[in-house]
């Protein structure tokens, strides 16, 4: 048979144009998407081999990449159900008209669906880096063997090869003079390390005028064998080569999930914080693979944000990919995924808390403040992720949920008390926490940034709101609004002190009143209900969100003795200078122990070094 030159489909070389300079970012892929065909033709092979006799001999199925530096060539070989002339027009001649998205049409109903190309469009990433790619094959049930070749441009040759030829197919790529970094075999090995390394069928790297060949992947994806027939130890070596950390797994996930969507996903919790689990990119970690190869582990989204800290693969077989298999388009399937995946951890992590509190304790204080982001997102939250966070209880000196606080409450509280500090023993140290414990509320400490969002964002559990014990409508001695309270309630006396204060401090405070939180100090300041937490409202204010703090409202201690002495001073109308001096005092404490900026230090110095002389009478 002479040579046959034929063209392209129409347009088809504008969109070889496309493929070959826009589609794929990463140059590496082209040997992806080669071993990924010798891959399907290998399994084509071994699945016709279950009904006709004779097509499998004894030399085994295999890749063989061979790479010739002195002619600047790669071959890539394998032994599988190769192609006939028809094959190599329809499959080859023609892009997006794969021979392997046609067979698994044809066997999905027998359940074979072990088939990597959908697209037929991985073949001419080879003209990345070649500027002019020939084939040899031959179909398993044929005599004739076939050469197709191509410079990616218009058209391509397709002529019978007289040579004598195995069964299969070898890919001849001729390097371009700029991509020789190609022709290294350490290069190659690190690419089928990274993307082909759990493909069944072996690899092996051969350069010409070597004798050695090596074998380079592993060919053992552990995720695919039963959990049965896989040891702790193998667990664990497989979670430290792909989480490439040397701490043991906190948690193994190994499930494979059959019905409409097919996937098996092997992820592990880590026993030790990530080092990355919060930098600015807020990256996941679990890598995606389809039928054993590697497609991304970045900007895949299997996993929501809040469990970026899982380590781990998954492999799925019908997860529609864009051409270039670089990005997934944004599809019903991925996400039953991704809400399959996050039942599960949540789940499981729910049982860990029930039946393992101590080292569920351990794990949430590595993760926990990633945990609770995901209080804060609105879509497709489990319902019972708040069931699964714990808070350290001022009351029993422990962490517990939200449901043992409940379980827990006064017979009159509605309310859920927290307070937000920067650290445990700074929280441990808020004056306003006294009044509650002496009456026996309990506190729960909020003490990670996070927590000042999500709490803004869910503000209830099940009937109990949460409020932070530095607002002021709380009114420990009764039920009630405290800010309700009629003047009537309010002695004369304190009342003239109360308005004496707000003289004093004017536009400082928003107002003043008394308070029942108070024990051992005389005067904190809190916020009104509505209002910013203090905290959040210094976060905002670090972030250039506002511009600087509203004012608060200056709660008094009455039965503390330096305000009794100062009630009685103000009564008296005696030295209005010193009382207007001890409020200025009183009031600069209270911020500074609620971290507030003082707006006059030089002040608040005078002030203290003018009392002190006054104590020492000089």
């Amino acid at each position: 048979m002479t040579k046959k030159t034929c063209s392209f489909q129409a347009e088809i070389d504008q969109v070889l144009h496309l493929v070959i300079h826009s589609l794929y970012t990463n140059k590496d892929i082209f040997l992806r998407e080669l071993i990924s065909n010798a891959s399907d033709a290998c399994d084509k092979l071994k699945f016709i081999s279950k009904t006709q006799e004779n097509v499998l001999d004894n030399s085994g199925l295999k890749i063989s990449i061979r790479l010739d530096k002195d002619n600047s060539k790669i071959h890539i070989l394998d032994n599988g159900i190769g192609m006939d002339q028809e094959d190599l027009v329809h499959n080859i001649g023609t892009v997006a008209n794969s021979g392997t998205k046609k067979f698994l049409q044809e066997i999905r109903e027998k359940g074979e669906t072990n088939l990597i190309g959908q697209f037929g469009v991985g073949f001419y990433s080879a003209f990345m880096v070649s500027d002019f790619v020939e084939i040899r094959t031959k179909k398993y049930n044929s005599e004739k063997a076939w050469r197709w070749s191509s410079n990616g441009q218009k058209e391509f040759t397709i002529e019978e090869d007289k040579e004598k030829l195995d069964r299969g197919t070898e890919i001849i790529l001729k390097i371009r003079d700029t991509e020789k970094e190609y022709l290294d075999r350490f290069r190659i090995d690190h690419i089928v390390h990274t993307y082909s390394d759990h493909i069944s069928i072996p690899i092996e790297l051969m350069e010409v005028g070597k004798d050695e060949a090596k074998i380079l992947n592993s060919s053992s994806a552990l995720w695919t064998r039963n959990k049965s027939d896989i040891s702790e130890q193998e667990y664990k070596e497989f979670y430290k080569k792909t989480a490439l950390s040397a701490d043991e797994p906190w948690a193994i996930i190994h499930n494979k999930n059959e019905g409409k969507i097919n996937y098996t996903n092997l992820l592990f919790i880590p026993s030790t914080k990530t080092f990355d689990l919060f930098h600015p990119d807020r990256k996941r970690r679990v890598k995606l693979y389809i039928n054993r190869v590697f497609i991304n582990d970045e900007a895949i989204d299997l996993v929501p944000q809040y469990l970026r800290f899982l380590r781990g693969v998954v492999d799925a077989e019908d997860i529609p990919l864009n051409v270039s298999r670089e990005n997934l388009q944004h599809n019903q399937i991925l996400g039953f995924i991704k809400d399959s995946i996050t039942k599960r951890i949540i789940n499981l992590l729910e049982k860990k808390l029930l039946e393992e509190k101590d080292s569920y304790i351990d794990f949430w204080k590595n993760f926990g403040p990633v945990i609770k982001e995901g209080l804060c997102e609105s879509l497709n939250v489990p319902d019972n992720l708040i069931d699964i966070c714990v808070f350290w209880s001022a009351k029993k000196n422990k962490y517990i949920t939200f449901k043992e606080y409940v379980e827990d409450v006064k017979e009159d509280q509605k309310e859920i008390f927290y307070i937000s500090g920067d650290d445990y023993e700074k929280a441990k140290q808020h004056p306003q926490l006294e009044g509650f414990l002496n009456k026996g509320y309990d506190v729960l400490f909020f003490v990670d940034t996070v927590d000042d969002f999500w709490v803004s964002a869910v503000s209830k559990y099940k009937d109990f709101e949460f409020k932070s014990i530095t607002r002021s409508n709380i009114d420990l001695n009764k039920k009630g609004d405290a800010n309700k309270n009629s003047k009537e309630e309010l002695s004369k006396e304190q009342e003239k002190l109360l308005s004496f204060i707000k003289d004093v401090l004017g536009n400082k405070i928003e107002s003043t009143q008394l308070s029942s939180k108070l024990i051992s100090l005389p005067a904190c300041i809190s916020v009104r209900d509505g209002a910013l937490d203090i905290r959040m409202e210094r976060y905002l204010i670090e972030q250039k969100q506002l511009k600087e703090t509203a004012a608060k409202i200056f709660e008094i201690n009455a039965e503390h003795p330096i305000i009794k002495g100062l009630s009685s001073l103000v009564m008296s109308k005696k030295n209005n200078e010193l009382c207007t001096k001890i409020i200025n005092l009183l009031f600069n404490q209270s911020c500074i122990i609620e971290g507030e900026e003082i707006k006059d230090p030089k002040e608040f110095v005078s002030i203290i070094n003018d009392l002190i002389l006054h104590k020492l009478n000089l």
